[in-house]
């Protein structure tokens, strides 16, 4: 569908941020007068350094507004040039922000850590901005000098290209070509792969994977090419601020160690034997002498699995989360009733789903949603993300209103953990329930298992690209299949085609990101189960979690929901309840058949 051909109750309503062009333009030259205005304090910051702190604030909040809003409306039509003409002004801004700045870290940083503490003890007003304070001493030995910060900060405008190149070639440029499904032509295209390589026919399956992939083998030197200056980046930042590596860089911010991602990788190496047997018994329950990658995605009941419209998928929902109490409920309604959710896809808009917003406005869904079981999980996830952005928001100031990214998946998947709950307790017959049972099975496989396989691709390109070994192409793909055998077992055929999935995956050009999908379902899954225990103070513990926003460091802020993610329990504990639906899968196959 194209944009316009859409109802406009089926749009997000981004008036929230400016109602026109005046006021965003407003807001644009203000935010530079109060940029001139942070650096005529250049020399004089500790001067008055509770003003500085309060300028920065207001300047780093409207650069966020105006970036934020320029990406949603570049992102729901990518081919509109009046959202592009609006990324490109936001993405000057904050590169002209950055460059203007560059002295700030240096000159806060030259003063010791006891002298600023001396002065909040001084100027109470500080206390506010007491934590900020000691994150960023964190990083005075990761600081360079100003000179040394402004030629980085002049780099920056060339840092994010290959981001930029693939998400440009990813969401606008893709082209699948179209598929004759049942005697009808279908464009293949990212919204509707998953259900396509999910149908009951394995030959449609086969059909679609493997013409799915044709562009990504097609494309392979070029995307390769990208990746490699993804990992060349992170190798220069890394080494420019004196880390040890990438992941070290990566993990600092949230002061977590390596061993949280290590350990991650180790546990679950440990613990494959229950991802082969799942995959064993998806085999024989599809009756299939060998199971391929383009299997593993297929419903395990027989017939037309069950369709939603919107409004279904939305009552599910709101019943779902019922749990967590009557405020959070009211507060989630007003998602729908406010307009925070773009539905449907349409040509141009970016792939995939996500939650995103900017503090003193509401947060915003994407989505595309398209009437199955995965959608209506989905519509909950993007919805934990936005909950958690409002009440964090709500109740922290601006300097800590953002979670960190450790902690950015967790609210999202209790929302699906107590959504699948939900189903199979509400599921009609045996054959539904072992649908949601499979689908909790295949939200573990894909979360903890792949994303946990997707981790340690990256950790070995990076560690590689650090000993000097070349990033060819084939060395990319071989690792891939590589792991891809080992995490998938040999009840599996590893298809050629996956040697190239590294390739269609946009997190991988934000680096160690996604082990935070893995520790976010192992630490969700803990919290959920709590809350619909009955666990006396879980429901509380969780509703302060969402409010804490990134006032803590987030192991501590885990840890006040009885989570620990310094240790392989919280892994292991997802493991048990893998193997468990497991076998109340076995269970109800019996009764199926």
């Amino acid at each position: 569908m194209q944009r316009k051909d859409i109802k406009e109750e089926d749009k997000w309503d981004l008036t929230k941020y400016f109602k026109n062009q005046k006021e965003y333009d407003s807001m644009y030259e203000k935010t530079k007068e109060l940029v001139n205005k942070m650096v005529a304090m250049k020399g004089h910051i500790y001067d008055n350094l509770y003003d500085f702190y309060e300028l920065d604030s207001e300047i780093s909040k409207n650069e966020e507004t105006l970036y934020v809003y320029s990406y949603l409306m570049y992102y729901e039509d990518t081919n509109n040039s009046k959202g592009a003409d609006l990324k490109n002004r936001a993405d000057y801004l904050d590169e002209w922000i950055s460059e203007q700045v560059s002295f700030i870290r240096s000159e806060l940083l030259s003063k010791s850590y006891a002298y600023v503490k001396k002065l909040i003890k001084q100027d109470k007003r500080l206390e506010k901005y007491a934590f900020s304070i000691e994150k960023l001493f964190r990083y005075k030995k990761h600081t360079l000098s100003e000179k040394e910060e402004k030629i980085i900060s002049l780099a920056s405008n060339a840092f994010g290209t290959g981001d930029n190149a693939f998400s440009s070639l990813d969401n606008s440029d893709a082209k699948f070509g179209t598929i004759n499904i049942n005697g009808e032509d279908i464009e293949l295209n990212h919204s509707n792969y998953i259900k396509l390589v999910s149908d009951k026919d394995r030959n449609i399956r086969e059909k679609v994977f493997k013409q799915y992939y044709k562009f990504f083998i097609d494309h392979k030197n070029t995307i390769a090419e990208m990746y490699k200056g993804q990992v060349k980046e992170d190798i220069f930042s890394s080494k420019v601020r004196k880390f040890s590596s990438p992941l070290e860089q990566s993990l600092f911010s949230d002061d977590i160690s390596e061993d949280v991602y290590r350990n991650l990788i180790k546990t679950i190496h440990d613990n494959m034997k229950p991802m082969y047997e799942y995959m064993d018994f998806r085999k024989k329950y599809l009756g299939l002498d060998k199971l391929h990658m383009y299997d593993v995605y297929v419903d395990l009941i027989d017939g037309e699995t069950r369709k939603f419209t919107f409004d279904e998928a939305k009552d599910i929902v709101l019943d779902a989360v019922k749990p967590l109490g009557d405020k959070y409920v009211n507060d989630l309604s007003k998602a729908f009733a406010d307009r925070w959710i773009d539905k449907y896809p349409n040509d141009g808009k970016r792939s995939g789903a996500y939650q995103w917003g900017s503090y003193g406005v509401t947060p915003y869904v994407s989505m595309n949603f398209e009437g199955t079981e995965d959608s209506v999980s989905t519509l909950g996830h993007e919805l934990g993300h936005a909950m958690h952005s409002y009440y964090s928001d709500n109740n922290q100031p601006y300097h800590y209103a953002q979670y960190p990214i450790f902690l950015a998946e967790i609210a999202s998947t209790v929302n699906e953990v107590l959504i699948n709950d939900y189903m199979i307790k509400h599921a009609s017959n045996t054959q539904e329930k072992l649908l949601y049972v499979t689908s909790l099975l295949d939200k573990i496989r894909t979360t903890i298992y792949r994303q946990t396989m997707f981790a340690e691709f990256e950790l070995i390109i990076h560690e590689e690209a650090l000993k000097g070994t070349p990033l060819t192409t084939d060395y990319l793909a071989d690792t891939y299949m590589n792991l891809n055998k080992l995490y998938f077992g040999p009840s599996v055929i590893s298809d050629e085609e996956i040697k190239y999935e590294w390739s269609r995956i946009p997190h991988f050009y934000t680096p160690f990101y996604v082990y935070k999908y893995a520790t976010g379902l192992a630490s969700a899954l803990a919290i959920a189960s709590d809350i619909l225990n009955g666990k006396k103070g879980a429901q509380e513990k969780y509703l302060e979690f969402l409010k804490s926003g990134g006032s803590k460091y987030p192991l501590d802020t885990l840890k006040a929901c009885g989570v620990d993610m310094t240790t392989s329990e919280p892994i292991k504990k997802a493991v048990k309840i893998f193997e468990d639906n497991l076998n109340l899968a076995r269970e109800l196959v019996k009764k199926v058949k």
